[in-house]
């Protein structure tokens, strides 16, 4: 007889964004001849830019020749070309000495935040900020690594450390022991970027601790202020205990593409029961090519198309229209009387609801008066509840639109 894995019970009743899109939908269908404008869910709205779509087309050209066609890739970890981009580009570009070897293509951040707790033991106790990305905590409950879920709708087993205003939605270092630690910055959903000194104290807690942080840099490219690290390994001694990822989705507008990466360094180490260093490198490199056989060859042409000279101007042509949308997002919403934070090195707004309303009654009074979709905070943790998260990833028309609407309704 087959049995079920008994920690998906544990899970609450649905993922939050299929929630929203349940709630989006049955809306619609009761108000047919209404225009939704989405400022929730955080996909891209603007097309490649012309250097991608070049080279890809250039790639499809060649898979339609014998001799330039590409089967599978051969390390199974990603293209030599692109890792070398990604290695000269993302680190070593702001001295972080990151080898291409260290580097490990996939289809998407999401997963690899999901899958790289299979590295470590079911008694390591992870901590997370809260609120947070939902994946970071469902992916280790399914696992096996949490308890039940409480009434104040915490999962057993995980530190949660509250990013709150008082800290200005940073966490602070946890007293609790923490052996795996989720940090994201700039932050989902929050917006919030942590300072050097900041990410100091957390590398020196982790070396301390033997702790290892997982490091979410998918939004590092929205960072205008040159004060404010991209990567954890602009750090001293983070490649010691610390693992990063980045994607293309929202830096280069791939999310219907599907490509990111993920540095595991080579001096990070966890232990064994018995207590030897086991290097993390080679465990995530076997786990990648038992489970996953890359990403195709045409996307990865397109993804290295963005570290051209050409590509690096669109690029950022791209995420200055989306900071815009930022930009207008915050001060229209300020303008009302809203307290709103986020939105200057990030592309999210974290927006506190008004008095007496929880995230969800002022999710369905911004749908059913403003027809606007947003993402409730309390999805995102027991501290995200009486916010409101808006992503700048829109249609600058639209996002103008939205604004409207909210201002007459406000």
């Amino acid at each position: 007889m087959a049995t079920v894995n008994e920690n998906f019970l544990k899970l609450q009743a649905g993922y939050l964004f299929p929630e929203i899109g349940k709630r989006r939908r049955a809306f619609q269908q009761a108000h047919p001849e209404v225009k939704i404008i989405s400022m929730g869910i955080g996909d891209v709205t603007e097309p490649l830019a012309p250097a991608v779509i070049e080279a890809m087309h250039k790639a499809v050209g060649e898979m339609g020749r014998k001799e330039t066609f590409h089967g599978y890739d051969d390390d199974g970890i990603g293209y030599a070309f692109l890792r070398e981009a990604i290695s000269k580009n993302d680190f070593q570009a702001r001295g972080a000495a990151i080898e291409p070897d260290e580097i490990f293509v996939s289809d998407g951040a999401k997963s690899d935040t999901a899958n790289i707790q299979e590295l470590f033991g079911l008694d390591s106790i992870m901590a997370v900020p809260d609120p947070v990305y939902p994946v970071y905590v469902d992916s280790n409950v399914m696992a096996g690594r949490t308890g039940p879920m409480t009434e104040q709708r915490t999962y057993q087993g995980i530190v949660y450390m509250p990013s709150v205003v008082e800290n200005k939605f940073v966490p602070d270092l946890p007293k609790e022991n923490a052996d795996i630690i989720y940090l994201c910055f700039p932050n989902n959903p929050t917006g919030a970027v942590a300072t050097r000194a900041q990410l100091e104290r957390w590398v020196e807690y982790a070396k301390k601790n033997r702790a290892v942080i997982l490091f979410d840099a998918a939004y590092e490219a929205y960072i205008g202020d040159p004060e404010i690290p991209h990567s954890i390994y602009e750090i001293a001694g983070a490649k010691e205990v610390a693992i990063e990822f980045r994607s293309f989705s929202k830096t280069a507008g791939f999310t219907g593409v599907r490509c990111a990466f993920t540095v595991v360094p080579k001096e990070l180490h966890a232990v064994s029961k018995t207590g030897r260093p086991v290097a993390l490198n080679p465990m995530w490199s076997r786990r990648l090519c038992t489970k996953f056989n890359g990403v195709s060859y045409i996307t990865q042409r397109g993804a290295a198309a963005t570290y051209t000279p050409e590509g690096k101007a669109q690029i950022q042509n791209t995420v200055a229209v989306y900071m815009n949308n930022a930009r207008i997002i915050r001060e229209t919403l300020a303008s009302l009387g809203y307290q709103v934070y986020g939105g200057v090195n990030a592309p999210y707004i974290w927006l506190k609801t008004p008095p007496g309303l929880g995230s969800w009654e002022f999710f369905d009074r911004l749908l059913e008066k403003a027809n606007v979709v947003t993402t409730p905070g309390s999805g995102f943790g027991p501290s995200g509840e009486g916010y409101v998260r808006l992503t700048a990833f829109g249609d600058p028309a639209n996002v103008r639109e939205a604004l409207d609407r909210i201002s007459r309704i406000s």
